[in-house]
């Protein structure tokens, strides 16, 4: 009996414990706050599990070749690709840079998504170039050419005075290989992003999402989140999109497989074909098939919904604290939901039924002309508009400065900090940007500690 009572008190102090916001993940929160705080399995994570972590870790941090090769199980690259490797864009399971300080070449952590607007209006693939613009080739391929970047300054300022400048990127795409673009053409520059929680995102359950959205703004408060209704080529049917800035796939397995084949030219059994389009005849003929096996891929896909949150830092520091109050008072909440409860979906126990802190309401927001993929709103991913972002995460942004050595932020790392990703809002984020600039300046520097310390 005694025995018994002992083990209730621990269980629920454990429970208790794990369900602060000072754990993001719950039970399976990372203590180490070190480089590597974005690569560990979730705590309990051990025996065949742990292995197959492992596993698609290697896959996930190893280089691809060219086909065919002595490393068969490694090879299938291109023939035109964005990176040789999925942390090339996701370094230590981090953010990407995106850009330059200057005028120069963007990083490799950063694509372009293409879209061709036809006579009728229909939004396509671009023809000439597909899908994704992918700068580099194997031997004997013609890589699709390069971009660079130049900045135009803005410059604003607080109600306190306090001035600020933002740098507003604009791309130059150059040695194009099939001609220009096209005035009817959308560009869509989107960093990769860091791969923490993703499983427990995944987890999240549909009506907790669907009650938070409301497209026709039915309570005024000028927020109209909706979801991102797209195709699962697994499931066969329109289902609830979660991942990529703009909610176009609906889980992990399909991110994953996409990115393979648009990002690296790694085929699968779910995407069997690369992007080689009609004019690219090089690309035709060095096309392979089937470059990842069905195995493997799930290996990969298991390392990322298992990937781990990082503690909180500076949890109970008076101005963190104070800092989380402007968040809400500002209403930055609104979009970036703090926490939800995951579901009991997951194959993996160490995600189901995790209070979780993630802040993000996972739907898409029409962000204003500033931050828009092009000024003509047409649907260029599923059901999302040039407009609309998916609201990203915001756990682990204080620690991206230590693991990938910067602090840029945003789809395409336009902004240089924290600071500068607010100031970047628009759209329905306008009138919270509106309450930031009116603070005073002790607000404003509580409010980044309190980001910093997610």
């Amino acid at each position: 009996m005694v025995r018994s009572l002992i083990l209730t008190f621990f269980f629920v102090l454990s429970f208790n414990t794990y369900s602060s916001e000072k754990f993001p993940a719950g039970a399976g929160t990372t203590l180490d706050l070190s480089v590597n705080a974005f690569s560990h399995p979730m705590a309990g994570t051990r025996g065949m599990l742990r292995r197959y972590f492992q596993t698609g870790n290697s896959f996930f941090k190893g280089a691809w070749v060219t086909a065919p090769s002595s490393t068969p199980l490694r090879d299938g690259l291109g023939p035109v690709f964005n990176a040789t490797s999925c942390t090339a864009c996701h370094f230590l399971d981090g953010r990407g840079r995106g850009l330059p300080e200057t005028y120069g070449p963007t990083d490799i952590s950063l694509l372009f998504r293409l879209r061709q607007i036809k006579e009728n209006g229909e939004v396509i693939e671009h023809e000439k170039y597909g899908g994704q613009f992918q700068p580099h080739s194997i031997e004997g391929v013609k890589g699709e050419g390069e971009v660079f970047v130049k900045f135009e300054t803005i410059i604003g300022s607080f109600a306190d005075g306090e001035t600020f400048e933002l740098k507003k990127p604009n791309y130059i795409f150059r040695k194009l290989s099939q001609g220009k673009f096209g005035d009817n053409t959308i560009i869509s520059p989107r960093v990769g992003p860091q791969m923490i929680g993703l499983g427990l995102l995944e987890n999240i359950k549909e009506e907790d999402i669907l009650e938070k959205a409301d497209p026709e703004d039915r309570d005024g408060d000028g927020i109209s989140g909706r979801v991102n209704r797209v195709f699962s080529i697994v499931e066969q049917r329109e289902v609830l999109g979660r991942f990529g800035w703009k909610a176009g796939k609906p889980s992990l397995l399909e991110q994953n497989a996409a990115a393979f084949v648009d990002d690296i030219g790694i085929t699968s059994y779910l995407f069997p074909k690369e992007e080689c389009t009609y004019v690219q005849l090089d690309c035709e003929e060095k096309k392979t098939k089937s470059d990842i096996s069905k195995h493997l891929l799930n290996r990969v896909t298991e390392y990322t919904q298992l990937l781990s949150v990082p503690v909180r830092r500076n949890f109970d520091d008076p101005r963190v604290k104070s800092g989380q109050k402007v968040f809400n008072q500002i209403s930055c909440q609104a979009c970036h939901t703090p926490s939800y409860t995951t579901g009991n979906q997951s194959k993996f126990k160490v995600l189901n039924n995790q209070k979780i802190y993630p802040y993000t309401d996972m739907l898409l927001h029409d962000m204003g002309d500033a931050l828009a993929d092009d000024i003509r709103e047409y649907k260029n991913e599923a059901q999302a508009t040039t407009r609309e972002w998916r609201t990203p995460p915001l756990w682990g942004l204080g620690l991206i400065k230590k693991i990938n050595g910067h602090t840029r932020f945003l789809h395409d790392g336009r902004a240089r900090n924290l600071k500068e990703a607010i100031l970047w809002h628009g759209g329905e984020a306008q009138k919270a940007k509106e309450k930031f600039l009116k603070l005073k300046k002790s607000d404003r520097e509580d409010l980044i500690k309190f980001l910093r310390s997610l």
